[in-house]
């Protein structure tokens, strides 16, 4: 006998035919009121304390910087210890991935934790109801409780997981798509006589509507230009955040660009012949993958029909020789 049939056979004879599953419901909800006390009892570090006091005085802090900061962080700033990893290399590394799923937002970590949380917990709970409900007999095991109880929790906590590594390469296929037709337009408004800054611009406007993505890129740039952050710092940010060779290849060509003078011009010229090169070469190599993708379904709708058509006039004289 194991242990969980041990335990199992336990809880039955002190709860009855439901104990296993009146003892996990108990569990679940003792640890997350435990979870959430936690939460709301915890003190905050006396450094931080004092850092918080200082931005409070500081003169160069204005009014609408500490309203936007509070407004911004407020309901999920006491919970930071929870719902951020307290490494800092994963920590960079959520915050990237995120930022490449289209959510740029300083909070996005801590929800994204959050909502792994939530649904979790949601996830179990609705598990356990359901197995309580409809799923449990005289004949259930401990490996059908695990299973129903257990699976929707590990469902739910994982679903935001899902959703993002979704989202990144939903995102990244769409600034692959759009990027050689981005840099046509700038190379545009470039020879039209615009600055860099202002083909940046046009070049989002332009793009919203068939790859906003693409356009959310190029308005973020234009606004950390306006706002005087370094040039080359911004372009290469910009090809962090997109996670795509060809843009992070684009940005070395404008830094180049820039360091040593050259025509920006001629340089996105260059660039976009190739970028149109490279696009053809997908489409291509999408084409030629075809027919091995249809082979399989090909055989499948093909050869039964054919064999039947073939073999059932053989059979079924067989089969009247024999009578």
């Amino acid at each position: 006998m194991t242990i969980l049939e041990a335990l199992n056979m336990m809880l039955t004879d002190m709860l009855g035919p439901r104990g296993p599953m009146i003892a996990v419901l108990v569990l679940g909800v003792f640890f997350t009121l435990l979870i959430v006390t936690g939460m709301m009892a915890r003190q905050d570090d006396p450094i931080a304390k004092l850092k918080k006091s200082q931005e409070k005085t500081s003169s160069r802090t204005t009014k609408d910087e500490r309203l936007r900061r509070k407004a911004a962080n407020a309901k999920l700033d006491k919970y930071k210890a929870f719902l951020e990893p307290q490494s800092e290399a994963e920590l960079s590394s959520v915050r990237l991935k995120l930022m490449q799923a289209g959510y740029p937002s300083r909070d996005a970590v801590r929800a994204y934790h959050l909502a792994q949380m939530v649904l979790g917990i949601g996830g179990l709970i609705l598990g356990v109801t359901y197995f309580i409900l409809v799923k449990q007999t005289d004949q259930s095991t401990t490996s059908d409780m695990l299973f129903w109880t257990l699976g929707p929790g590990g469902a739910g906590y994982f679903l935001p997981k899902y959703w993002v590594t979704r989202r990144v390469a939903e995102r990244k296929e769409e600034i692959t798509a759009g990027f050689p037709d981005s840099l046509d337009m700038m190379l545009v408004c470039v020879e039209a006589g615009q600055s860099l800054d202002q083909s940046i611009v046009r070049v989002a406007g332009e793009l919203r509507a068939s790859y906003p993505a693409l356009a959310q890129e190029f308005e973020i740039v234009a606004h950390e230009m306006k706002a005087g952050k370094d040039k080359s710092q911004v372009l290469s940010d910009m090809g962090e955040r997109c996670g795509v060779q060809d843009v992070s290849s684009f940005v070395t060509v404008l830094i180049q660009s820039a360091t040593f003078g050259t025509s920006i011009a001629e340089a996105l010229r260059v660039y976009a012949g190739e970028m149109r090169d490279k696009r053809v070469m997908r489409a291509e190599e999408a084409a030629n993958k075809l027919p091995t993708k249809m082979t399989l379904a090909t055989m499948m709708l093909t050869v039964p029909p054919l064999l039947i058509i073939l073999v059932s006039p053989s059979v079924i004289g067989i089969t009247q020789l024999g009578q």
